[in-house]
């Protein structure tokens, strides 16, 4: 989470959303995203990370609390501004359109008169897919779209991304490229990223996860601190902890839903 020395992007402070009258689903959300930071939203399908999401973009409008963009209410930007500042990519994407590679990372100079510093092939440079410029959509692997679109956010130039479950539907091989990918864009550009996901091993790679249940924000620190037997057993209703290798590293154990 942002420290008293980071620059605050973004702000949620006590947030409510209901899709039912009369009956809260996220009550009483408060968060801050600060410059270059790099959180994992974790939490079982279901509890409201898609959601979350949406009101930090401001596709949802709370209906009590305040999201705030560098300390501006974020309902008050128009939608070019706000997508100078903030990208956000959804969990699914229409790829049946017939849009080349490049056509579509294009697409990021929408919310600029006068195209802002980084090119569509500079971008393409960036996320490996230089080759690709002119293959279409269709043609590409789970993997190379959602390059795509990442492609697309630095043209746009936001320096918050806001990413729901875009690991979801891909081999392991790509999930850590993209990951290993959103690092070096935060390493080398300040870039920062709050991703939506429920892989705790995944979890596990970002410096913070906040832990959802239920729509609410149940633990927020560094994984070690969050992810605890106790904090899994409560989000995710399985008994599970974080081990450590011998050698170091961490991984997540099940084995006790397993008995022998």
């Amino acid at each position: 989470m942002s420290s008293l020395s980071d620059p605050l992007i973004l702000e949620l402070d006590s947030v409510r959303y209901s899709y039912e009258k009369n009956k809260a689903f996220i009550n009483d959300l408060s968060f801050k995203v600060g410059v270059g930071e790099f959180i994992g939203l974790l939490g079982a399908n279901g509890s409201g990370k898609s959601t979350i999401m949406k009101l930090a973009s401001g596709i949802l409008k709370p209906i009590s609390g305040t999201v705030s963009l560098w300390g501006k209410e974020l309902r008050t930007f128009n939608n070019r501004d706000r997508a100078k500042l903030i990208s956000y990519l959804p969990q699914t994407f229409d790829i049946t359109v017939p849009f080349t590679v490049k056509e579509l990372v294009n697409m990021g100079l929408y919310p600029y008169d006068i195209p802002p510093a980084m090119s569509a092939d500079e971008a393409l440079d960036v996320v490996g897919l230089a080759g690709k410029a002119d293959a279409h959509l269709t043609d590409l692997s789970g993997g190379e779209r959602r390059r795509t679109f990442i492609a697309m956010t630095l043209v746009q130039g936001a320096g918050l991304l806001l990413l729901d479950e875009p690991l979801a539907n891909l081999d392991i091989k790509y999930q850590i490229e993209l990951v290993r990918l959103l690092k070096k864009l935060r390493q080398t550009r300040n870039i920062a990223v709050v991703m939506a996901l429920h892989d705790i091993n995944i979890a596990l790679q970002f410096d913070t996860v906040m832990l959802i249940k239920d729509g609410n924000l149940i633990g927020t620190g560094v994984p070690k601190a969050v992810l605890t037997r106790d904090m899994l057993k409560r989000a995710f209703d399985v008994n599970m902890e974080v081990r450590q290798f011998e050698g170091g590293g961490t991984y997540v154990s099940y084995e006790e839903n397993f008995p022998s």
